[in-house]
């Protein structure tokens, strides 16, 4: 699910982002549209919103009516959609749940941080023994290059999860990555 957008302060319902709007609007005289982007992002609602399970009225919450609206795309995103879709976040999730169990190095590996300074670039080794999984995350919406240090040794690897299609000839030494995307290798 993601963040509702609703039009008007009124359908929200959290009081601290009514007051919040009451005080920039109405006293400080700031901008209602600005505000309203603003409480689009950070508004305590945006996760109180009725669970979308279908696409039918009130996406399938209640035959009632909700305390809170339901967020309009519930057409679009809903249980059942993410269901029928195997590419769907939900199986994802399932993905990395099942690799998590799998491989204690996810757990009780030691954490390596590679990048540091990299403003868009997540990347960082867990070591446990001689098993290492190198995690590539990319936290934007450009497409930057991600680049192996050297000192890292890579003998071989192989792709555990990735969030998109990748081509088993990319070089791990230098990647571009695509927006927000995510790798797991297991280094050799």
């Amino acid at each position: 699910m993601t963040n509702v957008a609703f039009h008007s302060i009124n359908e929200y319902r959290d009081i601290e982002t009514r007051n919040w709007y009451k005080e920039l609007v109405e006293e400080k005289g700031a901008d209602p549209s600005e505000v309203m982007r603003l409480i689009h992002a950070k508004s305590r609602d945006n996760a109180r919103t009725p669970m979308q399970w279908d696409d039918s009225a009130q996406a399938g919450f209640t035959s009632g009516t909700p305390w809170i609206q339901v967020n309009p795309n519930y057409k679009q995103i809903n249980v059942a959609q993410a269901l029928a879709d195997p590419e769907s976040i939900f199986y994802y999730y399932q993905k990395l749940i099942q690799l998590r169990k799998e491989n204690p190095i996810i757990v009780y590996g030691a954490y390596d941080l590679i990048l540091k300074d990299h403003p868009q670039i997540y990347a960082f080794l867990r070591t446990l023994e001689d098993d290492r999984l190198l995690v590539i995350l990319n936290f934007s919406a450009d497409t930057p290059v991600f680049e192996l240090p050297l000192e890292i040794p890579l003998a071989s690897s192989a792709l555990l999860i990735s969030n998109y299609k990748v081509a088993a000839t990319d070089n791990l030494r230098r990647l571009t990555l695509r927006p927000y995307e995510a790798r797991v290798y297991r280094l050799g």
